[in-house]
């Protein structure tokens, strides 16, 4: 070919075909034989995976970085999974409901556990007030170590409770050296127990959101449930206290029960002539108990000791004593402590009534307070002469009547006798028989000009019969304390065994209850004010509880009824 002939179509306008020598074209053949073998794609596909987007690029970042690191196969970008949302199964409502109920109440009741209290100084005294969730509602005052009162002033699912901690020393002092502080006590108490109340409401309020929201929003991780469930307890909380503040109870101050070592000390809240006289009490009573409890931190190695009011008459009530040895102790501590005129025992002292246990009777003689005595079931007539000849004993039967302490008793005794199986088929009807000639000697009694003030009998269905003849009728038998008015307008008073059941208390799963009562008269009408249940451990038990009542006629806006004659 003449040299000055231009090869390739950018040369000229030629197109004659260049000579290939041999070896090219072996190299095209091959090529042409490869393209049929695979499709250009393919090959491309290959090579990109092998070494990249394109040779050239690889080429020059092989220059540029090296073999190695041009050619290394590439990490391959993961793409984020998307979750896949299922559509949402809607549970049962009510399900839902008791789910966000529950959430509610324990998230409250965690709430008041953790935050819900605040320090108060109450007069000299420094507390702590508590709200917690409670079913029977009220107020309990701890006065550690002395025990606590428990007040019925309110009901609803909510219970105040009352801590005192300690006695200030410098306010305490400053009541000591200036009693005249004392008659202004009232009103400080009563400023110190609404601003520690109003604080508390605040912070309770505060501690239910908190607490129900909190766990709302670990339960259900969702916001709008854990507002949801906060606004809910914050509603149950605002409404528990509107329950409270509706069926608030302030002379529930005048019936606290007693525990711990308060039980020893019934000045605590006043006697029962001041109680009833006094009747815008609430915050008199308090201050008052402020003050009481003060003197007994002052005085830390005896408990003060109980003055009576001279208005006022004790008649202590003992039943089914049943051969309990320990039962003379603690009458005589009672006599004691309380100031007891006389005793009245409604039967079942003895268990078998035989001659051979008359000797358990002798400290009668030494408790200090005249015994007024009638005969029960268990007790027989060789156990009531054995009475009758002791010194400052009175048995009625029959319808005795007898004046003792400035009351007028009349009695009789239970008509059976259970130790020797006596007892007929209708052993009820023989009570009622016995009540009926009782009833009868007390209208005889009226028309005498000699009225009997309490009638004693053993078996509550003699009591039954005595209804309208007498003011009071005090009876046992049942191993229990009820005070009932009956139809005609007589309080009949049951009494549980003072003798804690005696050897059948080990007959059960748990021992009797030792039960007493004190009943608070007056001296002028011989009427009934106020009384208090006394209630000791069984057998091995150590706990103690005092109760105290106000009769009907004598509570806040209560007209009296009419009298029995």
């Amino acid at each position: 070919m003449p040299r000055d002939t231009p090869r390739g179509p950018d040369r000229g306008t030629s197109r004659t075909p260049a000579r290939t020598s041999p070896r090219t074209t072996s190299r095209t053949a091959s090529r042409t034989t490869s393209r049929t073998k695979k499709s250009p794609a393919t090959s491309r596909r290959a090579f990109r995976a092998r070494f990249g987007k394109g040779f050239g690029t690889g080429l020059g970042k092989a220059f540029r970085t090296g073999f190695g690191k041009a050619f290394r196969p590439r990490a391959r970008r993961s793409r984020p999974v998307r979750p896949v949302e299922l559509p949402a199964r809607p549970g049962h409502p009510y399900r839902r409901a008791l789910g966000m109920a529950g959430v509610v109440l324990a998230g409250a009741w965690l709430g008041l556990l953790v935050v819900g209290s605040v320090r108060v100084p109450v007069g000299p005294m420094d507390t702590s007030m508590t709200l917690r969730a409670s079913l029977s509602g009220g107020t309990k005052i701890n006065v550690s170590p002395l025990g606590a009162l428990e007040l019925d002033t309110h009901t609803a699912p909510i219970r105040l409770d009352v801590d005192v901690e300690q006695l200030d020393p410098v306010r305490s002092q400053a009541l000591v050296k200036h009693p005249e502080r004392i008659s202004g006590l009232q009103d400080e108490v009563a400023r110190d127990v609404g601003r520690g109340t109003l604080d508390l409401a605040v912070r309770s309020c505060a501690a239910v959101v908190v607490g129900a929201g909190t766990l709302g929003l670990v339960v259900y991780r969702r916001p709008r449930r854990a507002v949801a469930a906060g606004g809910l307890a914050l509603a149950l909380l605002v409404t528990s206290g509107a329950t409270a503040l509706a069926t608030w109870r302030p002379g529930a101050v005048l019936e606290p029960r007693f525990s711990g070592l308060l039980t020893s000390a019934p000045s605590v809240v006043g006697d029962a002539r001041s109680i009833v006289s006094e009747f815008d009490v609430y915050q008199q009573e308090l201050a008052r108990l402020v003050t009481n409890v003060t003197k007994l931190y002052d005085a830390t190695s005896t408990l003060p000791a109980y003055r009576p009011d001279a208005s006022t008459l004790r008649v202590l009530h003992v039943s089914d004593i049943h051969l309990n040895p320990a039962s003379w102790k603690i009458v005589a501590s009672l006599v004691e402590q309380y100031a007891i005129d006389v005793i009245v025992d409604t039967g079942d002292t003895m268990d078998h009534g035989s001659a051979a246990e008359n000797g358990f009777l002798d400290p009668i003689e030494d408790l200090g307070a005249p015994y007024v005595w009638v005969r029960g079931n268990h007790d027989s007539r060789t156990t009531q002469r054995y009475l009758e000849r002791m010194r400052d004993v009175h048995v009625l039967d029959e319808g005795r009547a007898v004046t003792v302490a400035g009351v007028r008793f009349a009695g009789t005794g239970d008509p059976t006798f259970t130790p020797d199986r006596s007892t007929p088929a209708g052993g009820d009807a023989a009570n009622r028989m016995a009540g009926i000639r009782l009833a009868s000697t007390l209208r005889d009694q009226r028309s005498a000009g000699t009225p009997v003030d309490i009638a004693v009998v053993h078996q509550p269905a003699t009591a039954r019969e005595t209804d309208g003849t007498v003011p009071m009728v005090l009876a046992g038998h049942y191993h229990r304390q009820e005070t009932r008015t009956l139809p005609l307008g007589t309080r009949m008073r049951l009494e549980g065994s003072t003798g804690g059941g005696g050897l059948r208390a080990v007959e059960g799963k748990k021992p009797d209850p030792v039960e007493a009562s004190v009943l608070y008269l007056d001296r002028d009408t011989r009427r009934l004010q106020a009384w208090d249940e006394i209630e000791l451990g069984g057998l091995g038990l150590s706990t103690a509880e005092v109760s105290r009542h106000l009769a009907e006629e004598n509570r806040p806006g209560a007209t009296p009824p009419e009298r029995v004659p």
